[in-house]
């Protein structure tokens, strides 16, 4: 089976070092940056399964790296960051990060989050034995082959979780998930109490769709219970 390439980039080498040495011992391949410009260089030239990317750099900061990168590759992206608010948080997730962790961090805890994203990224990409078929509801049309999302055949642009959220509650229309259970099955690995991340996800995928013409609320808030898809 191929190594999967990692590409860890953070200005301060003590933490790229480190985290280096703990995806080293879990056989992982991993391409070391110190600046925005040089995680540019990398991913053009190798091929890279996933980037874990601090935000505060020279040359290009995180978010200009994660909005060239998302521009041509759809690997999964883990922010890494001292920045530990609410707002920077979302501006990252938005621009298409798929997860974000604040410094200092368990590396244990980060090594789960990688092998949990590769796990999914790998299954997504399996070459699919059948083909899928579109999700029409009105004016909104959802296609898994492409992993596009229209509205009044307008696109929707989705980070990868956002779509996978939105694909997950409209495949069971009017079924009611909740917050663990949408955990487990789009970053498939188990919940963990207290973390935001899904109603994060939830929040800017509303505000995407709403970007469309319709006026639906294809997304509905079960209080005390989770999500469901108004189909």
């Amino acid at each position: 089976m191929k190594q999967s390439q990692i590409l860890v980039v953070d200005d301060e080498k003590e933490i790229a070092d480190l985290i280096t040495i703990h995806l080293d011992k879990e056989g992982y391949q991993v391409f070391k940056a110190y600046n925005g410009k040089e995680a540019v260089e990398i991913v053009e030239t190798q091929t890279i399964d996933l980037v874990i990317l601090d935000i505060m750099m020279p040359e290009l900061d995180g978010y200009e790296v994660t909005r060239y990168v998302r521009s041509k590759f759809n690997m999964p992206i883990i922010f890494l960051s001292a920045k530990t608010s609410d707002f920077d948080k979302v501006q990252g997730l938005v621009i298409g990060a798929d997860d974000y962790m604040t410094k200092p961090f368990t590396p244990i805890e980060l090594v789960a989050r990688v092998n949990a994203h590769l796990r999914r990224y790998k299954k997504l990409n399996q070459p699919k034995s059948e083909v899928q078929a579109e999700l029409e509801f009105g004016p909104l049309v959802i296609s898994p082959e492409q992993r596009r999302v229209m509205i009044y055949e307008n696109d929707i642009e989705l980070t990868p979780k956002e779509f996978d959220i939105l694909y997950l509650l409209a495949s069971y229309p009017n079924k009611v998930f909740s917050v663990e259970n949408i955990f487990k099955q789009v970053w498939g690995e188990a919940y963990l109490e207290g973390t935001n991340t899904v109603m994060v996800h939830i929040r800017t995928l509303r505000k995407k769709l709403a970007e469309g013409q319709s006026t639906s609320k294809w997304i509905k808030t079960v209080w005390g219970v989770g999500y469901s898809f108004n189909g």
